[in-house]
């Protein structure tokens, strides 16, 4: 049974990243199945740290918004979820080539949601791995 509680195609999800951080890291969705959603991101001069290899702040803002966007879409249009807090352990270097961030929930619960994000390579090598926790507002209460 899928955790979506929204409707979702890979063209709406990708139309969200104009004029974002997502658009300049060139993040884009590529995939999702009844319990995850995968994004991937270029590796290249735009995400490199001073001695080419891929930036952890480059893997960190993928990882958090795949999973940011996974989160939103587990609830319904009653309520929104934001980032608590994030961790990153960078396991393998990259130069070039394409990583692909898959989200998969560990904890849907109704105040909070964990997640955890698999950073991988072309190969489907590791390269980072990342738990993400996010809160559970209501919508109702902003106004």
């Amino acid at each position: 049974m899928a955790i979506w509680q929204r409707e979702m195609s890979l063209e709406k999800l990708n139309a969200t990243n104009k004029n974002t951080l997502m658009e300049t890291l060139q993040i884009e969705y590529t995939g999702f199945d009844d319990s995850s959603l995968t994004a991937s991101m270029p590796v290249n001069s735009q995400v490199h740290q001073p001695l080419g290899m891929l930036h952890g702040g480059a893997s960190v803002a993928l990882a958090e918004s795949v999973g940011s966007m996974a989160a939103n879409l587990a609830v319904d249009e009653n309520f929104y979820c934001l980032g608590l807090d994030i961790n990153a352990n960078h396991l393998k270097a990259m130069r070039a080539g394409r990583v692909f961030a898959k989200a998969e929930p560990v904890h849907l619960g109704k105040q909070t949601q964990v997640w955890s994000i698999a950073i991988s390579d072309e190969s489907g090598n590791l390269v980072c791995t990342s738990r993400l926790t996010m809160m559970v507002r209501s919508r109702k209460g902003d106004k």
